[in-house]
C-alpha cells in the first residue's frame, strides 16, 4: 500500500488518540472514567476488566502508528484503524438504542469515533485503489 502524507497524518492521529485513550484506561480509569460520572471505584473485578481493554485500545493505537512509518504495517493499520473506531461508534449507537443516551462525552465520543472510522475506511478504500492501479500499470 502506498503511504502518502495524508494517509500518515490519518494513522498518527488516530494511532494517538487511541494510545491516549488507551494509557489513560489502563493507568488511570476511575480518574479517565469519572470524568463522563461514571463510578467504577472500588470495583476490583470491573477495574481488572476495564484495564484489560485499555491495554488492548493502548496496543492498537502502537501498531495504528506505526504504519505511519512502516510501509509493512501500513496496509494493516489502516484496517485496524477502521475496524477500531467503527466498531466503537457501532457499539454505541447499539447501546444507545438499547439502553438510553448515556453521558454528553460519550454521545460526543460516538460522534468522534464514526467521523475516524469513515475517515480511516475511505482512506484504506482510495489506498486500496491506488494501488490495484500502480500494480495493473507495472
Amino acid at each position: 500500500m502506498k503511504n502518502t502524507k495524508t494517509l500518515k497524518i490519518i494513522l498518527i492521529i488516530s494511532g494517538l488518540i487511541a494510545i491516549g485513550v488507551g494509557a489513560s484506561i489502563l493507568t488511570i480509569p476511575v480518574s479517565f472514567y469519572a470524568t463522563n460520572s461514571i463510578n467504577i471505584e472500588g470495583n476490583i473485578s470491573l477495574l481488572n476488566e476495564i484495564r484489560a481493554s485499555g491495554g488492548a485500545l493502548l496496543a492498537s493505537g502502537v501498531v495504528i502508528v506505526l504504519g505511519a512509518f512502516v510501509a509493512k504495517l501500513t496496509f494493516t493499520s489502516t484496517i485496524i484503524a477502521s475496524f477500531l473506531y467503527l466498531s466503537y461508534g457501532l457499539s454505541r449507537i447499539l447501546s444507545i438504542t438499547v439502553d438510553g443516551i448515556p453521558a454528553e462525552g460519550l454521545v460526543q465520543a460516538v460522534i468522534l469515533e464514526l467521523i475516524i472510522g469513515l475517515v480511516c475506511l475511505f482512506s484504506l478504500v482510495i489506498y486500496i485503489k491506488r494501488c490495484n492501479t500502480v500494480t495493473r500499470h507495472n
